[in-house]
């Protein structure tokens, strides 16, 4: 018998890797405490120079808004600190002033209020964090295509319009309408939220694991127009962010409807993935189908998809959750060598993130990186709430 192997809720982890989980848990309260402290109410999102401005300020819509929040109820539920609690709320109300202006709201509602309201009323109770929840699922629901079967993902830009598009990030928002349908035990929310997953495996999936970005279909009668590349390099070829939002976002749809295909989804394209980033040293490239040339990662990819395998290997038999453990793991100890920032005194702690392929957003700090890095070293210390 190997004594050098502890299982941790499932997962076969060392001896050292434990030590490593728990050294980066220790370095990520001290950060916490820091950022927490010069941040408070602020909303961040990429770092310059060091320092986080308010995208409050700026937009108030962004998509990424709720991932600060999120990032505090986390730290809050594990180690108890109000610090983060209060702060949190303060960006929670903040938010009504997107979630009551309505117009900018886009189908990313579920990254906004499941971190910040539904987290509070998961974690305190709180009667007004459960309204903006369902307030921000109705409209999530309001985007519901019955021709298509899909939600729309944007609104339209001057004269772009976008009433068919749907977007592959928008597996992560629905699990705002299943916890809306458990909430008020209305199925209504479900039903989308599943029809819109059998759309997704249907159109957007491809046989070998790989996703597209976009999809965009006739809004009157759900055919399929075209497929762009959106984040990635072209269409056709390998986000690999989009390839994280594919696996979590079939792995949690499987947690909440307990359908196979949604699991078996998932691990075909966790396979993928960590055939992928075998041959960089488990740092995923923005594009997995993107020229040699420049070398461009994203870590953001690796954060989201390390808890995407930790969710999958929470539902698979004994014997094969090592393949997913593993992984997420190697990927989270890669990202922590050559990309982690631990200096208390500057913000931003998982660098190497990359908007997208095209442009210069490339390599820095991102805020949702953080949010997933967080989220990962918690499920493998037990310590985590499930916040999807």
């Amino acid at each position: 018998m190997n004594t050098n192997v502890e299982k941790q809720a499932g997962k076969p982890i060392s001896s050292e890797d434990r030590m490593w989980l728990e050294s980066a848990w220790a370095k990520l309260q001290t950060k916490m405490s820091a950022e927490c402290a010069r941040i408070g109410a602020n909303i961040p999102y990429i770092p310059v120079n060091g320092r986080y401005e308010d995208l409050g300020e700026k937009d108030i819509y962004w998509w990424t808004n709720g991932f600060w929040p999120g990032m505090l109820w986390q730290m809050y539920q594990a180690t108890g600190d109000g610090a983060y609690r209060t702060a949190a709320e303060q960006v929670e109300e903040r938010l009504d002033t997107a979630l009551h202006g309505f117009d900018g709201l886009h189908h990313d509602v579920g990254f906004m209020w499941l971190h910040s309201a539904v987290a509070d009323y998961r974690l305190t109770g709180n009667p007004r964090s459960r309204t903006r929840g369902l307030h921000a699922a109705n409209i999530l629901a309001g985007r519901y295509n019955p021709a298509g079967q899909f939600l729309r993902a944007w609104n339209d830009d001057p004269g772009n319009n976008r009433s068919g598009w749907m977007i592959i990030d928008c597996l992560m928002n629905i699990p705002l309408l299943y916890w809306a349908s458990d909430e008020t035990q209305d199925p209504r929310y479900r039903d989308i939220a599943i029809l819109h997953t059998d759309t997704v495996l249907r159109t957007a999936l491809r046989g070998d694991g790989s996703s597209n970005h976009i999809m965009i279909f006739d809004p009157a009668d759900g055919s399929v127009l075209e497929n762009p590349g959106g984040q990635g390099f072209e269409s056709g070829s390998s986000w690999s962010r989009g390839q994280a939002w594919a696996l979590y976002g079939m792995a949690l749809s499987h947690r909440h409807t307990g359908n196979q295909d949604y699991l078996d989804a998932a691990k075909l394209i966790a396979h993928y993935f960590i055939a992928n980033v075998a041959s960089t040293g488990d740092l995923p490239l923005a594009d997995f189908r993107a020229p040699a040339e420049p070398v461009v990662y994203d870590t953001t990819a690796a954060m989201c998809a390390a808890c995407g395998l930790l969710e999958i290997a929470g539902a698979v038999p004994e014997y094969e959750q090592a393949l997913y453990v593993k992984a997420a793991l190697r990927m989270l100890q890669a990202t922590e060598a050559k990309f982690v920032n631990w200096n208390p005194e500057e913000d931003g702690i998982v660098g190497g993130g990359s908007v997208a392929y095209h442009g210069g957003e490339h390599e820095i700090p991102i805020i949702y990186g953080d949010y997933f890095f967080i989220e990962a070293v918690l499920r493998f210390l037990n310590q985590d709430k499930h916040l999807w």
